[in-house]
């Protein structure tokens, strides 16, 4: 019973979608996972709800959305597995879903449809689920194949699968297992850090910002320079140690440290003209015309900070206002750090793709493949990261050899 066609280790997103997707083509599986708790990352995610795809996705380029030493590695499996491949799964398990922005696909109801959904698919292949596993050694053996040493006895298997995920979220049970069987192997690994994270700011000088917690807004947001730069357009949200929202999510996998970061607070606004028109015609303090552009607790912040800029839209001088309008479109900071990966949803780097078959997932180490977070392939905020799991787990099932 403890031999095997395929072991899984990691019974999140992508080993649950490949394990059901393998043992459908008549594999004998067998999934394990230190947790007691089955996808936890899946349950939390999306506000509960799960983003689990995103339908903006072009499967011609999708490069432009993930970030990877080599860029173009991720082509293959998100080609052949596509978002719509993924929402033909979910429509016939009947789970309802909405469209929030962007092409964000999340459930109407929980995250747990997903789950269940999966759960499902490797019930109809047979998938044996053990929790409360951890992997105490792994040893190749001399005829191919692998043996696993764990508290519930010793596997053998042709064919191991490494879904374990990255660093993020620790709290949920994430592991740097993977990277350690892929270092035991031989395989290169790319440097880890936090990505789709909250970035920082020093405590005095966030001082004037920090009360400005729980607000939000649009804004433009960029890091880098020329060949590097990066740029969204998205929701910020002001915390007590920094900046988050998604604008901060998504540049966060660009910003690198020591490097500023630039942010429009008024996109929709021509702040120069609007400024100068208020001082033609206004008699109300400046703070109160500010106010009407961007939010009130914002104008307040910026306005507090100079003196020039504490009476009315007349009295300022022509430099002062061109100074706020300057601060306001291109509010240039450098983050002390991150909040890392405790609040980190994915990590950076992982194991080098120069080392694995983009067709298979399977790396030069023969029958040891790795799927998924554990792969130096990061997707953008947005439901890119659950379909690169379903993707390479979906390349590696098809590919795996078939039944003993």
């Amino acid at each position: 019973m403890n031999t095997w066609d395929v072991v899984i280790v990691g019974a999140g997103a992508a080993g649950l979608f490949c394990a059901g997707v393998a043992g459908q083509r008549g594999l004998k599986v067998l999934v394990i996972d230190h947790s007691d708790k089955l996808a936890e990352k899946i349950r939390i995610s999306g506000g509960g709800r799960c983003n689990f795809t995103n339908r903006l996705l072009d499967a011609s380029a999708p490069q432009k959305h993930f970030i990877s030493q080599n860029p173009h590695f991720c082509r293959s499996a998100l080609s052949r597995y596509t978002p719509q491949d993924f929402i033909d799964l979910v429509h016939k398990h009947g789970i309802a879903f909405h469209e929030k922005h962007k092409g964000q696909l999340f459930c109407d109801h929980s995250a747990e449809d997903i789950i269940r959904m999966l759960l499902a698919e490797c019930d109809a292949g047979g998938v044996t689920l053990r929790t409360a596993c951890s992997v105490k050694a792994v040893r190749h053996l001399e005829g191919g194949g692998y043996a696993l040493d764990t508290p519930q006895g010793l596997f053998e298997t042709r064919s191991l699968v490494v879904a374990t995920g990255g660093l993020s979220i620790p709290k949920i049970g994430a592991t740097a297992w993977g990277y350690e069987v892929a270092s035991q192997f031989g395989l290169r690994l790319v440097e880890r850090r936090a990505g789709l994270v909250p970035l920082t700011f020093d405590g005095e000088a966030w001082a004037p910002y920090a009360q400005l917690a729980g607000l939000a807004l649009p804004v433009g947001i960029e890091t880098g320079e020329k060949k590097t730069r990066m740029h969204f357009d998205e929701d910020l949200l002001f915390t007590h140690r920094g900046l988050s929202g998604p604008a901060v999510l998504q540049i966060s996998s660009y910003w690198q440290d020591g490097t500023p970061i630039r942010l429009n607070l008024a996109p929709e606004v021509e702040l120069p003209a609007r400024l100068q028109e208020a001082k033609l015609r206004s008699k109300k303090l400046l703070g109160n015309e500010l106010a009407t552009l961007v939010p009130s607790r914002l104008a307040e912040a910026w306005v507090g900070q100079d003196a020039a800029l504490q009476r009315t839209s007349a009295e300022v001088p022509d430099k002062a206002l061109n100074k706020l309008a300057e601060a306001l479109s291109n509010w240039c900071l450098t983050p002390t750090g991150s909040e890392g990966y405790k609040k980190a949803e994915v990590t950076l780097g992982g194991v080098d793709t120069r080392d694995l078959s983009s067709q298979t997932m399977e790396s030069k180490q023969p029958g040891l493949y790795f799927i998924g977070e554990v792969i130096d392939v990061t997707g953008w905020l947005g439901g890119y990261n659950f379909q690169w799991a379903w993707a390479s787990a979906h390349a590696c099932a098809q590919a795996l050899p078939g039944p003993a």
